[in-house]
């Protein structure tokens, strides 16, 4: 799939992603309690829309350009749209921050975030992005091997955000499940969010299936598709899914996804909400 993250930011995936990230930060920070953050590929932390990569490409403009200067957009949409804000000022939308960006910008004093990225340019981008804040770490390293090593953390509380670039695409889905197995087996009282592309539904059903066997607490599935699922050579949407989610996520999100189709699709679009296996 080689999705270099640069060429992509602020597309249609990155604001199903964001908008489950960031309505599942503000359940899990509701208590006093200190929590952890584990953003397994973080990529560069933030993204300027105006030059470079995602200016050749203009993706955001199909994605959270759709959104931008809307009212009465449901409060996981606007959630995501006014973080965005806080990183453009008053004017023109110029810059989209990635998910450590978005994740350090919602955390509180007492917690914590560690963000991993393999890559060396994309490592020094995210150090740059996050220096100065002493609740951020940065680790130039696998992300798949970061879930053994760095879990378990102090806090009891907590997020293992799982978002590869799917590279291998098919051939992405084990280590992503070894991932959530040993986030959950090291750390079970927190729980994890795993974004993955989709191009053609049938590849997905074991993937999904394998999955399911992974979440005795709950497995819940978050969709977004702007064009049928039927061209294996495009994104045609993405998925969310949330390993042990915090309680009422769903009704958060209920209300967002069926705008968000609306407003980001382009040929019959879709979204799902389904529970793959319900909460005990």
């Amino acid at each position: 799939m080689n999705y270099r993250h640069a060429f992509h930011a602020g597309n249609h995936a990155d604001v199903l992603k964001h908008v489950v990230l960031l309505a599942w930060l503000d359940r899990l920070l509701a208590k006093e309690t200190p929590a952890f953050v584990l953003d397994t590929h973080g990529g560069r932390g933030e993204y300027a829309l105006d030059d470079g990569s995602a200016a050749r490409t203009g993706e955001a403009a199909a994605g959270i350009g759709r959104l931008w200067g809307l009212h009465g957009l449901p409060a996981a949409v606007e959630r995501l749209c006014t973080a965005v804000r806080a990183f453009n000022g008053a004017g023109e939308l110029r810059h989209y921050p990635g998910s450590p960006r978005l994740t350090l910008a919602a955390l509180r004093p007492q917690d914590r975030l560690a963000a991993c990225e393999l890559h060396p340019e994309e490592a020094a981008a995210l150090r740059a992005a996050l220096a100065g804040d002493p609740r951020a770490a940065v680790h130039a390293r696998d992300g798949y091997e970061a879930a053994r090593a760095l879990l378990p953390p102090k806090e009891k509380r907590g997020l293992v955000l799982i978002d590869p670039p799917y590279e291998a695409q098919e051939a992405e889905y084990p280590r992503v499940l070894e991932a959530v197995a040993t986030a959950l087996s090291r750390w079970p009282t927190a729980g994890v969010a795993v974004w993955y592309p989709i191009k053609q539904r049938r590849s997905l059903h074991g993937f999904l299936r394998e999955a399911t066997a992974l979440a005795p607490r709950g497995l819940l599935c978050a969709e977004l598709l702007v064009r049928p699922d039927d061209s294996p050579l495009r994104l045609n949407g993405s998925g969310m899914l949330c390993f042990h989610p915090p309680w009422k996520l769903d009704e958060t999100l209920a209300p967002a996804l069926p705008v968000l189709a609306r407003r980001l699709g382009e040929q019959r679009p879709s979204h799902r909400l389904e529970w793959l296996r319900p909460l005990p």
